[in-house]
C-alpha cells in the first residue's frame, strides 16, 4: 500500500478510528485486492495521489461500508476519481449511529438498540469491510472525530424529551430529520405502519437521533473543510438521506447511486435520490435523442427479455407462467370480461413525501381503488401484489393481500388477487388488461411501451412524460376511473412508440454500463468488482465510468450515450400487444 502525503491530510481526522479500523480483521482483500493491484502500479498511483492536492474535493459518504455493493463501488469510483485528478475522501461511521438502515427486524430485535448489543450485532462488517476503503491510502473522516461524545449526549436528551407524535414532523434547519428517520424505522420493520410493533416509538427515537448525529457530523464536517460535490449511496434512509439533505444546503453538489436494474449497471442521479429525480426528469433529456429503427428493435428486444429477467440481476420470479389460463385458474378472471389491472409496490419501500400523490399513502389508494369498483360491476379489477413482498433483499412483514381482507372480509365478485408467490407473469397479465393503474412501480415504463394505457396515482418514474393519465387528488383519480373502459385508440401506437423512446432513455441510457463491474449471481451481492490493473480505470477505458466521473466532478448529466454506438445483435422477438 502506498499512503497518500501526510500533508494532504487534515488535522482533525480521527486517528483513534483509523488505528482501530486496520486493527480489525477484513475481508477486503476477497473483494477487491486494492492493496496488491496499487503494489503492482505504484508510480501510477502515486503520481496519481500528487497530483491530486490542488483538484476537487470530493466527498465519498459511503457511511456504512457493511453494505458490500456500496462500498465497492465507492472505493471504485475514489480510485477512478483520483486517477482523473479528483481529492476522494471517505466519510464513514465508526460505531457511533444508535441506529441505520444496515439492520432489519427479522435479523436484530428491537431489544438490540437498548441493551448493548447494538454495536456487537450490527457494526461487525462495517467493520470489516473498512478497509476496502482504508487499503487505498485516502483520507478517512470517521464520526467519532466529527461529533463528540457531549454531544452525542446531548443531541439524546433532545430526542428523549420529545413525544411519539412529534417525532415524524421534526425538522431542523428546515432539514426534514424527522421524515428520514420514520422512512427508516420503517424500512427496520419493513411496514408501512408502526403501529403495533415492540418498542417502535422508542427505536423511531433512535433513528431520529441518528438523524441528528449525522446532520451534526456533516455540519461540522463542511464547516471545517469545503468539498465541490459529494457521493452519497442511495440518498435516502438513515443516515445517507440526512446526508445529502445537509450537502444539498451547505452547497455541496451532490451525486446519488443505486444498483440499476440491469446486469452491469448503476443509476446516479443529481441532487436527490432517483426516486424523486426520475419522476421530474425534462423531457427534453431523451425526446429529441438519435432514435431509428436499430434503437427501437434494441429497446423491444430487452423489454422482451424484461418478462423473463434475462438481462437484469433483479428479478423476482422464478419460473413466470405468462398462460392465459394459469392467469384464469388461480385468480377466477375471466379473460373475456374487460379487466383492469392493478399493480402494488412493496409496502414500505421509500416512504418518503411525493406533493403529487392523490392519496396519503398505497393501503388508502388500493382501498379506495377496490371499494370504487365493487361498484362497477360491468369491470373486473385485478390486484396484482409485487412479488418483492417475498423475494425481495428485505422482504416485507407486512403483506398487501393480508390488509385487503382484513378491510375487505368478503370481496365483491369482481375483484381478483393475485398474491406475491404466484408465478403468474405480471408482464403478460397487465397486457390483458383495459387499463393499469399504477402507484410507484417502474413497471409503467413498460406497459406504456407495450401500448397498455396506463393511469398513475403515485410516484411512477412514467409520471409527467406525457404518455399517461397522471393524477393529483382523488377528484382527478375517480374521473378517470369513470372513463373506463377505454375505447380503442388510433393513436395508441404513436404513444407507445415515444414510450419505447423513453424506456430506451431510461433502460439503456441512464443505466449506465461499467466494464469493471460483473455479476455474481447471488442474491444478496449482485456483482463483484472486475478490476485487474488501475489502467482499467483510466479515463477513456471504459465509456460508462467516464460519463459517472465526468456527471460527479463537472455536473454533467448521468447518461449513456447507448444510441451511438453499433447495438450488439438482439433476437427477433419484439413485444406485441
Amino acid at each position: 500500500m502506498t499512503p497518500a502525503p501526510k500533508t494532504w491530510w487534515p488535522s482533525w481526522i480521527s486517528w483513534k478510528g483509523i488505528a482501530r479500523g486496520l486493527a480489525r480483521p477484513s475481508n477486503a482483500e476477497t473483494l477487491v485486492p486494492w492493496r496488491k493491484l496499487i503494489s503492482e502500479e505504484k508510480n501510477l498511483w502515486q503520481d496519481a495521489v500528487r497530483r491530486v492536492r490542488s483538484g476537487p474535493a470530493v466527498l465519498i459518504a459511503n457511511h456504512l461500508p457493511g453494505f458490500t455493493s456500496g462500498a465497492l463501488v465507492d472505493s471504485l469510483l475514489a480510485v477512478a476519481l483520483t486517477l482523473r485528478g479528483a481529492r476522494a475522501e471517505f466519510l464513514i461511521c465508526d460505531e457511533v449511529l444508535p441506529a441505520c438502515l444496515h439492520t432489519k427486524f427479522r435479523k436484530n430485535a428491537p431489544d438490540t438498540f437498548f441493551d448493548g448489543r447494538f454495536r456487537q450485532a450490527v457494526c461487525g462488517s462495517c467493520v470489516s469491510n473498512r478497509a476496502l476503503f482504508t487499503e487505498l491510502g485516502l483520507p478517512m473522516h470517521y464520526y467519532s472525530g466529527l461529533i463528540t461524545p457531549a454531544e452525542r449526549a446531548r443531541l439524546a436528551a433532545e430526542v428523549s424529551a420529545l413525544s411519539p407524535e412529534q417525532v415524524k414532523g421534526y425538522t431542523k434547519k428546515g432539514r426534514a430529520l424527522g421524515e428520514h428517520a420514520h422512512a427508516g424505522c420503517l424500512r427496520y420493520y419493513s411496514r408501512a405502519s408502526l403501529a403495533g410493533e415492540p418498542r417502535a416509538a422508542e427505536v423511531e427515537k433512535k433513528y431520529l437521533e441518528a438523524a441528528l448525529q449525522t446532520d451534526l457530523a456533516l455540519d461540522n464536517l463542511l464547516d471545517r473543510q469545503g468539498f465541490d460535490a459529494a457521493v452519497i449511496h442511495h440518498g435516502i434512509y438513515i443516515p445517507q438521506g440526512v446526508a445529502a439533505q445537509v450537502c444539498r444546503d451547505r452547497g455541496v453538489r451532490v451525486a446519488t447511486w443505486n444498483v440499476a436494474y440491469r446486469k452491469r449497471c448503476l443509476i446516479f442521479s443529481h441532487g436527490d435520490t432517483y426516486h424523486h429525480t426520475l419522476m421530474n426528469e425534462p423531457v427534453d433529456a431523451w425526446k429529441d435523442m438519435e432514435y431509428g429503427p436499430a434503437q427501437d428493435e434494441e429497446i423491444r428486444s430487452y423489454l422482451a427479455g424484461r418478462a423473463k429477467g434475462a438481462n437484469d440481476w433483479i428479478y423476482f420470479h422464478d419460473v413466470p407462467d405468462d398462460s392465459a389460463d394459469t392467469l384464469a385458474r388461480d385468480s377466477g378472471i375471466d379473460p373475456a370480461k374487460p379487466m383492469v389491472g392493478l399493480l402494488t409496490n412493496v409496502i414500505w419501500d421509500a416512504q418518503l413525501h411525493y406533493p403529487a400523490n392523490a392519496f396519503p399513502d398505497m393501503l388508502t389508494w388500493i382501498f379506495s381503488t377496490v371499494r370504487y369498483f365493487a361498484a362497477r360491476p360491468e369491470l373486473q379489477l385485478l390486484i396484482r401484489v409485487h412479488p418483492a413482498e417475498l423475494r425481495g433483499l428485505q422482504p416485507s412483514r407486512q403483506f398487501v393481500v393480508d390488509e385487503i381482507r382484513r378491510e375487505f372480509p368478503v370481496l365483491a365478485p369482481n375483484i381478483f388477487l393475485v398474491g406475491p408467490e404466484s408465478q403468474v407473469n405480471t408482464y403478460a397479465a397487465m397486457g390483458r388488461c383495459n387499463a393499469v393503474i399504477i402507484y410507484g412501480t417502474k413497471t409503467g415504463v413498460e406497459l406504456v411501451s407495450m401500448g397498455v394505457p396506463v393511469i398513475v396515482a403515485g410516484e411512477a418514474w412514467i409520471r409527467n412524460k406525457g404518455l399517461t393519465t397522471d393524477v393529483s387528488s382523488d377528484a382527478e383519480y375517480f374521473a378517470a376511473l369513470d372513463r373506463l373502459p377505454l375505447a380503442p385508440d388510433p393513436g395508441r401506437e404513436d404513444k407507445a412508440a415515444q414510450a419505447r423512446r423513453y424506456a430506451y432513455h431510461f433502460f439503456l441510457r441512464r443505466m449506465i454500463p461499467l466494464k469493471c463491474v460483473a455479476p455474481t449471481g447471488e442474491k444478496g451481492a449482485p456483482f463483484r468488482l472486475a478490476v485487474e490493473t488501475l489502467e482499467d480505470l483510466l479515463p477513456g477505458r471504459d465509456e460508462g465510468l467516464d460519463v459517472i466521473c465526468d456527471g460527479i466532478l463537472t455536473g454533467a448529466p448521468f447518461v449513456f450515450k447507448a444510441e451511438t454506438r453499433t447495438p450488439a445483435p438482439v433476437p427477433k422477438e419484439t413485444l406485441t400487444r
